[in-house]
């Protein structure tokens, strides 16, 4: 069993939350608003089909009623009790908040997931905020003794937990500068339900530009097939 922490309480955060912590996991949602987050996890947990199993952080560490499993507590609580920790942060702010936690996650495992975008008047990436660069490149140079592995930001968060979902096997990239973190990285996918064959190493940090930038892709692909899960796939 791996402790792993998810910064973030989106869509992403709930989807990754829920079969990490299925898979076995001890799991962490660290939040800006965690007794917040808590209570509205717990909320969609109740809704048919969801899982529930969302505890407050408290003293005693106990939530009597609700499964253990994932426990929900501020950013710096979250990253600094985690053995592994994957970015789920809006991309926007994700350099500032995460250098924040230089103190908890140096040394550590970093998983990116976001995509760092402005956006347009319905809401879908229009530019990216680092143009010949990439958040992964931003965040690794901010926090240089944090092992930074960008991953999963090329598919709907239903697909990062769920790949069999398409009738297409998607494809999961691997960039970043550390070979034992991309292994880290690339074990966590296997628990999300990603078989070896689907994943793709990339190579250094500096590849994460081409993943990034398929999100400005992703408003077009809704507008023309619908709010339908979908990923990128590499024909072989």
């Amino acid at each position: 069993m791996t402790t792993i922490a998810i910064l973030g309480s989106g869509n992403v955060a709930r989807a990754l939350a829920v079969k990490l912590r299925d898979a076995g996991n001890e799991v962490i949602v660290g939040s800006r608003a965690p007794q917040r987050t808590a209570t509205d996890w717990n909320a969609f947990g109740t809704r048919p089909g969801a899982a529930p199993g969302i505890r407050p952080a408290t003293r005693s560490g106990a939530c009597p009623g609700i499964r253990p499993g994932i426990r929900v507590t501020d950013l710096a609580d979250a990253a600094g009790s985690a053995e592994v920790v994957v970015n789920a942060t809006p991309g926007h702010a994700s350099v500032e908040v995460l250098t924040g936690l230089t103190a908890e996650l140096t040394g550590k495992v970093l998983v990116d997931v976001a995509n760092a975008t402005a956006f347009d008047s319905d809401g879908f990436a229009s530019a990216l905020l680092y143009p010949g660069g990439s958040l992964a490149e931003e965040i690794q140079r901010a926090l240089p003794l944090v092992h930074v592995v960008k991953s999963l930001n090329t598919m709907h968060s239903s697909v990062m937990a769920d790949p069999a979902e398409l009738a297409v096997p998607p494809a999961a990239f691997l960039s970043g500068n550390d070979a034992g973190a991309k292994k880290t990285a690339g074990a966590l996918l296997a628990e999300l339900g990603w078989p070896t064959e689907w994943i793709i190493d990339l190579g250094g940090v500096e590849t994460a530009r081409g993943p990034e930038a398929f999100v400005l892709m992703v408003g077009g692909l809704v507008r023309t097939l619908g709010p339908v899960p979908f990923g990128m796939a590499v024909a072989r």
